[in-house]
């Protein structure tokens, strides 16, 4: 086991909540009787193989040392939904369990685990054809042992109807909510501190906003399971505020490669990304937002305001970053901690990919754009901010079955 994937696995645990639930009814065993391989056994007595007979009386056990890990090969590949550990006295007080495809790239089902010895069932949502129980750290001075590991889903992968379009892509859609000069990201409990704000999505958004109180508010979005937080610098037309007619937030697998994006990680409950530059000085210092017009292709995008005609609507794009440090949730300078693909790869600073957030407005104006202005300044300064309150098996699910396997869903997150 390389050292370094276990770094990068074991800080995903600042945001992953563990839920105990059974195996539906629908759900079959899928693990029983398959190959079953592992870091190392205690002893010839108790190999990798007990943990998949279907015997309680046997058990896997490990070396005494971590990490540790169990890998199950399923014959072919499964959507995974639960996963029982049946442990003995010595078991694990910290794991991850992941799949895979090809049984070398790993991606994460659940991270850093909390160990509770007996039976525990964590429910999970991924397909492949490998599960894996990794070991990061032993609760006794024993090995790590199992007397049963049992993988329950579906044979097969996620459904995927014919015709559906190929695009790895789900969305929100959030009307604007109210306006605040408030910034709970940039300037935490400090009200009135920032330029004008619309806010979308959650409709309690103010400075002193916290994840829990996303949670426990109301959200104006299609679907109303997404809590987040979106918000932008007020736009203006000759001094009167404009409210785009809505805020469309698209999450996007793009930017990477293929293989890459099968890996991609939902995004960690109470993230918080900062994208464009509301310091910026001239259209050269932000190369990520950009201005176009709504049915009017041939008015081609600036990062500034463009001129749209009659019948057409003033439209702003922003893409946020989805390479993330795989450790905080947010930074000093609300940056550092993500950043954007380079030659369709994360960097080695920022190894976790997430879905890529495409803010998109549509701003019920036309013409000349000189009574235009945002409260942050000219159009170059366009910025979005973002404050993560999906539910995490919803996320999840998402991620799965729609970015994962490169599909296009709607906001029910279906194909």
């Amino acid at each position: 086991m390389r050292k370094g994937s276990l770094i990068v696995v074991a800080v995903l645990t600042a945001y992953l909540a563990i839920t105990q639930v059974g195996a539906g009814a629908a759900d079959g065993l899928l693990s029983q009787g398959g190959t079953a391989t592992a870091s190392s056994t205690e002893s010839a007595a108790f190999p990798a193989s007990n943990a998949v007979d279907g015997n309680p009386g046997t058990r896997w056990s490990s070396a005494f040392s971590d990490p540790q890990w169990l890998r199950i090969d399923l014959g072919g590949t499964a959507t995974v939904s639960s996963i029982v550990l049946d442990w003995e006295a010595a078991y694990s007080k910290t794991f991850n369990l992941q799949i895979s495809a090809d049984g070398s790239t790993w991606t994460n089902l659940k991270a850093g685990v909390a160990g509770t010895g007996g039976r525990q069932t964590v429910a999970v949502a991924g397909s492949g054809r490998y599960v894996r129980l990794e070991s990061l750290a032993r609760a006794t001075q024993w090995g790590v042992s199992l007397t049963e590991f049992q993988v329950y889903g579906t044979s097969g992968g996620p459904t995927i109807p014919p015709g559906a379009v190929r695009v790895a892509e789900f969305l929100a859609d959030c009307p604007f909510s109210h306006r605040l000069p408030d910034d709970p990201i940039v300037f935490p409990n400090m009200p009135g501190a920032s330029h004008m704000h619309s806010f979308f999505g959650s409709e309690v958004t103010n400075a002193a906003t916290t994840v829990t109180d996303l949670v426990d508010a109301n959200s104006n979005c299609n679907p109303s399971i997404d809590k987040s937080s979106y918000w932008i610098p007020t736009f203006s037309h000759n001094g009167v505020p404009v409210e785009p007619t809505t805020g469309v937030f698209y999450y996007l697998g793009e930017g990477v490669s293929d293989a890459l994006i099968a890996q991609t990680q939902p995004l960690p409950f109470g993230l918080r990304i900062v994208a464009g530059n509301a310091r910026a000085t001239g259209p050269d210092d932000n190369t990520i937002s950009r201005w176009s017009c709504l049915h009017a292709g041939e008015v081609g995008s600036s990062h500034d305001f463009v001129t749209c005609p009659p019948g057409s609507m003033l439209e702003s794009y922003l893409d946020f970053p989805h390479c993330w440090d795989g450790v905080h949730l947010d930074s000093p300078d609300h940056k550092s901690h993500m950043a954007y693909p380079v030659n369709n790869a994360c960097p080695a600073t920022h190894p976790v990919v997430v879905p890529k957030l495409r803010q998109v407005m549509r701003y019920p104006v036309s013409g000349n754009p000189a009574g235009f202005r945002l409260a942050s300044g000219a159009g170059y300064t366009m910025h979005g901010d973002f404050f993560n309150a999906w539910p995490v098996e919803e996320m999840a699910r998402r991620v799965n079955d729609c970015i994962r396997v490169i599909v296009k869903c709607g906001t029910d997150g279906r194909p």
